[in-house]
């Protein structure tokens, strides 16, 4: 996997008032945890960007004050309002554990069920995936130039080794569709979420939704 250094500080006092006054300067605050010990540490937003916003995932190689530890992003929360990071919770990677993070699906070739008037189905651009992370690809690459229409692939398809995908076999990854198919699946969504909000009185949960925006933890 791909890792990103970042340049840390470790925090002396972890109240509401330092946390706050953190955060006035443009800072982070974070704890990183499944270690020895938990550490709280900070960093300005900006060193965080091109770990958060990016479909990649990286192993995060913190620097605490000098000393060098191996991390991934365990959870993120965002400002409800202004999307600013408000809190960052790193799980340490420890060689020989296995860890789960959440891989992008590239898609490589062109499936002749779409030239011939199909409709690819991409449902799952991302797939959860445990393994050690010396085991652990930057991304699950799928190569889809043999769909027809009406052929899918499903998570039990997909052979990696040292990888363990933590979602049904039967789960469609990719597949081709017949246009007139395509388009009675989707209504058929349509109208489900709909009688979901009917019945609920409220909005339908997104899935895959990876924002928290509840409160921050100090």
């Amino acid at each position: 996997m791909k890792t990103l250094a970042i340049n840390v500080k470790e925090r002396q006092n972890v109240g509401k008032t330092n946390t706050r006054a953190l955060r006035n300067q443009g800072n982070v605050p974070c704890v990183l945890y499944g270690g020895e010990k938990q550490v709280t540490f900070y960093a300005h937003e900006n060193d965080f960007r091109k770990l958060v916003y990016t479909p990649d995932t990286f192993i995060a190689e913190l620097n605490i004050d000098g000393s060098k530890v191996r991390a991934i992003l365990q959870d993120i929360q965002f400002h409800p309002v202004t999307d600013k990071i408000l809190h960052i919770d790193f799980l340490e990677v420890i060689e020989g554990k296995p860890i789960t993070v959440t891989l992008p699906v590239i898609l490589e070739g062109a499936a002749p069920g779409v030239k011939n008037g199909g409709n690819l189905m991409f449902r799952r651009p991302k797939i959860i995936t445990k393994g050690l992370a010396a085991s652990l690809p930057d991304a699950i690459t799928i190569n889809i130039e043999h769909l027809k229409i009406g052929m899918f692939i499903y998570i039990k398809d997909i052979k990696m080794d040292g990888c363990e995908f933590l979602a049904p076999g039967n789960s469609v990854v990719v597949g081709v569709k017949t246009a007139r198919a395509a388009i009675e699946e989707e209504v058929e969504e349509e109208e489900g979420i709909e009688g979901e909000e009917g019945a609920e009185g409220g909005d339908a949960p997104v899935e895959g939704a990876e924002k928290s925006e509840g409160p921050a933890a100090e």
